[in-house]
């Protein structure tokens, strides 16, 4: 199939690229500058130059397309424009479009701990206020399905592998910055994973085997922000600290501190692995092999302070 990706150069973008390549498709990505193109080029894939901000250049880069995969990062508002567009355009074709949420919209803020609450495709939950317009996009996609766009709604977990998960980076981040990996009270707030290539998988078996108007969950396990910590303390031989809500806000963001690293947000995928035949492969369910991957402390190492000790290889 033709295939165009918004947010092909970024992390989850570039491994579905690999992915959907290595499976005979043809591949588009969107992009705004000449490293972009040369990015997309190396991977086997066509550069698309446009500016997302120019709503009305969109459906241009539609045509010809069998398939739309949005996993651009964006404001909401201007997401849901983006959306809207796409599903107007697609209208009636049949075509395919598969959007990209994420499960932070349905975190639970326990500042630091756990909480038993689990949610599987379409259970009920109520979002933060911040984030619950994502739920509108989310609908916008998935109601278009009634519109004759197979159109379905992909909500992945925290994403890790291959040493580019943001979050792994952000605890990194606190112990180049503060000397200690930092977590949220007690640190036992847990949210579901999922390794990138396993989510890539699940991109291409949503366009080979997905419902128009589903929502597919991506998780494939479960820690502890503070074990994850503890892991990444051990590693680089310095503590781990406990930081109240406001110093977190401090270390990282508001977004980081208020909503995701203090939160709990647990999920299944019933209708993944049922509908699409999706299951993890054994050597890609575990985070905490993850978070001793070279590439972060490299990252840290390259403007480390004196109490950084030498990088130990992993048992």
């Amino acid at each position: 199939m033709k295939i165009i990706i918004f947010g092909a150069t970024g992390y989850l973008g570039r491994h579905i690229v690999a992915n959907l390549t290595a499976h005979g498709h043809e591949l588009s990505g969107f992009s705004r500058n000449a490293a972009n193109d040369a990015t997309l080029q190396a991977m086997g894939a066509r550069a698309v130059r446009g500016d997302l901000a120019q709503i009305d250049s969109i459906p241009a880069m539609l045509e010809g397309q069998d398939v739309v995969i949005f996993a651009a990062q964006l404001m909401l508002e201007h997401e849901k424009q983006v959306t809207q567009t796409i599903v107007d355009h697609f209208e009636g074709s049949g075509k395919t479009f598969i959007f990209t949420s994420g499960t932070s919209l349905m975190s639970i803020p326990t500042g630091g701990l756990w909480d038993e609450r689990s949610f599987a495709e379409d259970e009920p939950f109520e979002p933060k206020r911040q984030i619950a317009p994502r739920l509108i996009n989310e609908a916008i996609a998935r109601d278009s399905a009634q519109r004759g766009v197979r159109a379905m709604v992909i909500r992945p977990s925290l994403i890790w592998g291959n040493g580019g998960s943001q979050i792994i980076a952000d605890l990194y981040h606190s112990a180049r910055t503060t000397g200690a990996v930092c977590h949220i009270g007690r640190g036992l707030n847990v949210y579901s994973n999922i390794h990138v290539e396993e989510l890539a998988e699940i991109y291409r078996l949503a366009i080979e085997k997905g419902e128009a108007g589903a929502l597919y969950f991506a998780v494939s396990g479960e820690v502890a922000y503070g074990v994850m910590a503890q892991r990444i303390a051990q590693h680089l031989g310095v503590p781990t600290r406990s930081v109240s809500v406001e110093e977190a806000c401090e270390i990282w963001d508001k977004g980081l501190g208020k909503i995701i690293l203090q939160s709990n947000s647990r999920q299944r995928c019933p209708r993944t692995r049922t509908q699409l035949g999706w299951s993890p492969r054994e050597d890609r369910v575990d985070i905490l092999e993850d978070c001793l991957h070279p590439d972060y402390a490299a990252a840290t190492e390259r403007a480390a302070p004196s109490w950084v000790a030498p990088r130990k290889a992993a048992s």
